[in-house]
């Protein structure tokens, strides 16, 4: 990235996390203080300003820029961008719902280097209530910004289509790999290939630009299969690095421990390791994945390295990405490159 576009991305980044506060207020401004669910209110304010800041804002940030990019200057006024930044914090917040409730599944410690919310004193499982909270919020910021707008029906869909197909997303990734039942079997790449598409492209990648495209008025079915084609792909190459980094990242620069081989998730090092392996070698992976014991979970990770795992995925990365500039030839004929090629760019070698 130049200087002049890191300045200007600073910028953006800037003005969206200072919208947030506004949304706080807009959240709890009526409630805090009522007789009757006061104190609830107080906690809703906790709950949204422990657990929507402090990830790297690339939802939200894209239906800014996508908006920015589509929109022609008449809908370019400062009311419109105020809804594109509410919409963009919406997404933050779906974010937000999903990963309280994901944390708790996974039995995960840390989440953005803090604890997780429902590892808090005093919190507990009162976090899956939380995490509904988080939900509601963003349809009562849609009714807010954009009730009037007519792309009002377009968003309120869009929201709970994505909100369904990710919940489908989860609940494959947890059939496929219940914490009790090691099961190598079930892990295959058709399966990995559907859980990502429900569980993290369409929410991550399509939900952020199909939000701003309905925005700036574009409807048709046609430009939003287009879209998609390009964005699900993205989707699958930013879960793949997620996996890569849950083993090989630094939690330094992560944010979190990752445990993806203790929770005996169907992961793409394990699926890819399991077309790769010997009979001995898979009887190593049979033995000790999904086991919370430390050593076993180093012969996994020595499994992987032996396996030549990190030339595989930066193999996997290089043709990922000349496969995405391929598609988005192929598809952005009507929409603008740059939108799919910045977000591409984002995400490519990122080390957390």
């Amino acid at each position: 990235m130049s200087g002049s576009g890191a300045k200007a991305a600073a910028a953006e980044r800037e003005e969206f996390v200072s919208f947030f506060p506004q949304i706080v207020r807009d959240l709890t401004e009526g409630g805090l203080g009522h007789p009757e669910v006061g104190d609830a209110v107080a906690r809703l304010k906790e709950v949204l300003e422990y657990n929507a800041p402090g990830g790297k804002c690339n939802r939200g940030l894209t239906v800014l820029a996508a908006f920015r990019e589509l929109a022609s200057p008449g809908q370019r006024d400062p009311e419109s961008l105020r809804c594109a930044l509410a919409v963009g914090w919406c997404i933050e917040l779906f974010q937000a719902f999903f990963l309280v409730a994901d944390d708790i599944m996974d039995a995960s410690l840390t989440r953005r280097g803090q604890l997780c919310w429902y590892k808090k004193e005093g919190v507990g499982l009162d976090a899956i209530n939380d995490a509904f909270l988080l939900e509601s919020s963003v349809y009562r910021l849609l009714k807010k910004y954009c009730g009037e707008r007519p792309y009002y029906l377009h968003l309120l869909e869009l929201f709970l289509q994505t909100a369904y197909q990710t919940e489908l997303g989860q609940m494959l990734d947890l059939i496929t790999a219940p914490v009790s039942q090691v099961d190598l079997n079930r892990f295959s790449e058709q399966r990995y290939k559907a859980i990502v598409k429900y569980k993290t492209a369409f929410y991550s990648f399509y939900l952020p630009v199909a939000a701003a495209m309905y925005m700036a008025g574009i409807d048709s079915k046609e430009e939003h299969d287009n879209a998609k084609a390009i964005l699900l792909e993205m989707g699958e190459f930013f879960q793949i690095q997620d996996d890569y980094l849950d083993c090989f990242g630094d939690p330094e620069l992560t944010g979190k421990v990752g445990t993806d081989i203790q929770d005996n998730k169907c992961s793409w090092l394990v699926v890819e390791s399991l077309r790769r392996v010997t009979p001995e070698q898979r009887q190593i992976l049979e033995e000790n994945y999904g086991c919370k014991e430390p050593e076993k979970v180093a012969k996994v990770k020595e499994l992987y390295e032996a396996l030549g795992m990190r030339a595989a995925f930066q193999e996997y990365e290089e043709s990922s990405y000349r496969r995405l500039q391929e598609l988005i030839r192929k598809h952005a004929t009507r929409l603008p490159g740059e939108i799919f090629l910045g977000l591409a760019r984002k995400i490519y070698k990122r080390q957390k």
